[in-house]
């Protein structure tokens, strides 16, 4: 589907982040040729789909997609049984937009997050061996399995999201529907250390909090919109490039975001809107690096 792009430029007076290009994309809405109504749905108007805007920075390539609460789209979970790429969800779930999701062994290509779909957990790190025998981990075992998670509710008729830790009660009147570890979460407070991302006892920095790299998070805003973020490196410094968590952190409160959640980054960073796909590791020679994931957030009507 072909869009059309606008390009703005905002300043902001202060702080790290300095001056934005913003650009929006605008889907365009195909017209039928046909003088009788098609029997199927017609497709969304432009108020109701996702909105798309790249943020050129100094030092990253930032990609948002927004998903408005009173929109036909809505934000769910999708896991799959072998690695794939990001693209291959996409095709598969018939997404409009997707972001990379929760942390995963490669090795084993099983999961270290929890997922939950329709109620029902499906991917469990419990049961992963080489995540519980680890003797490294092994003191920080319980606040991994207990790290925050993206979760969607049915509550009543509506759908409401919510960033939670992995033991937290269901509100009162809803039911659990999707969910998806990560962590730590970003907002309303920096909970590395509470999740054991990060240990300053034992010099443990699990994500490189003040390093910059390829960075993905997905974020709430006060009026329930859902924003999924994925920080990208720039080509012409791949050694250099990329958000710091701090950063990131204020990036998303300057969105206007209260609620964040960081995802798996580097490597697995990843971002589609339509038919554009947004890679956010650069290799040496700042080339695009693609890497098969266990999980994903996907948006779909």
């Amino acid at each position: 589907m072909r869009g059309l792009w606008v390009a703005s430029l905002a300043l902001f007076a202060s702080g790290s982040l300095g001056l934005w290009f913003v650009y929006s994309l605008i889907p365009s809405v195909p017209v039928s040729s046909k003088s009788t109504p098609s029997p199927v749905a017609s497709p969304a108007p432009i108020s109701d789909l996702p909105k798309y805007q790249k943020y050129d920075l100094p030092n990253s390539e930032i990609h948002t997609v927004t998903i408005s609460p009173k929109s036909r789209f809505k934000v769910s979970i999708a896991v799959s049984p072998t690695l794939e790429t990001i693209d291959q969800f996409a095709k598969s779930q018939k997404a409009i937009a997707v972001l990379n999701g929760g942390f995963f062994d490669p090795k084993n290509e099983k999961t270290t997050s929890y997922v939950t779909q329709k109620g029902k957990v499906v991917s469990d790190p419990s049961k992963n061996d080489r995540l519980m025998t680890n003797p490294n981990l092994a003191p920080y075992l319980p606040q991994i399995l207990e790290r925050s998670e993206f979760r969607s509710y049915q509550c009543a008729d509506k759908v409401q999201y919510a960033i939670a830790p992995r033991s937290a009660t269901v509100p009162s009147g809803c039911q659990l529907i999707d969910a998806i570890g990560g962590g730590p979460q970003l907002l309303p407070e920096f909970t590395a250390t509470q999740e054991g991302f990060v240990d300053p006892n034992a010099g443990r920095d699990s994500i490189g909090v003040t390093q910059r790299n390829s960075r993905s998070a997905i974020g709430i805003k006060p009026d329930g919109s859902v924003v999924l973020v994925m920080a990208a490196q720039k080509s012409e410094a791949p050694n250099n490039s990329g958000m710091s968590v701090q950063a990131m952190i204020s990036f998303m409160q300057r969105l206007g975001v209260t609620q964040a959640l960081n995802l798996d980054g580097g490597s697995s960073s990843a971002l589609i809107f339509q038919d554009q796909t947004f890679y956010g590791k650069v290799d040496k020679a700042g080339q695009p690096v693609s890497r098969a994931i266990k999980s994903a957030i996907v948006v779909h009507e």
